[in-house]
């Protein structure tokens, strides 16, 4: 089995011990990301779009930093601590795809690390 740990600067380090992704025998493994800037550390919590952008984005930098891009995911999960931010959330995570969309789910869960709204966790494939 090939291993690689995969780390992109423009994303935020992980707050615990895990790494930002793994890619395995061509399978990138990203953990789940919350609204927080790489270069402040700071949470984006003036307002749920800003949030899910944000999220949004530090998944493309560790997809770029394993030379994928959105079209590669396969697999997401979205958790959130309140369903109300359903469509909110399903209409900016849209944004960032054409065609080929993955499969996903969305759960609301009672609590997220550092009182963050939503986080997402994905697979892609090369």
């Amino acid at each position: 089995m090939s291993k690689k740990i995969i780390f992109s600067s423009k994303a935020p380090e992980p707050i615990g011990p895990y790494s930002q992704a793994v890619l395995a025998n061509g399978t990138l493994y990203i953990s789940a990301q919350l609204g927080m800037n790489a270069s402040t550390r700071e949470l984006v919590t003036d307002n749920l779009a800003d949030e899910v952008v944000q999220i949004m984005d530090n998944i493309g930098y560790i997809l770029e930093e394993a030379n994928m891009s959105y079209d590669n995911i396969v697999k997401t999960t979205i958790y959130t601590n309140d369903m109300n931010t359903y469509l909110l959330v399903n209409d900016i995570y849209g944004s960032y795809f054409k065609d080929n969309l993955p499969a996903r789910e969305m759960v609301e869960v009672s609590w997220l690390p550092k009182d963050v709204t939503v986080a997402m966790s994905c697979i892609a494939a090369e």
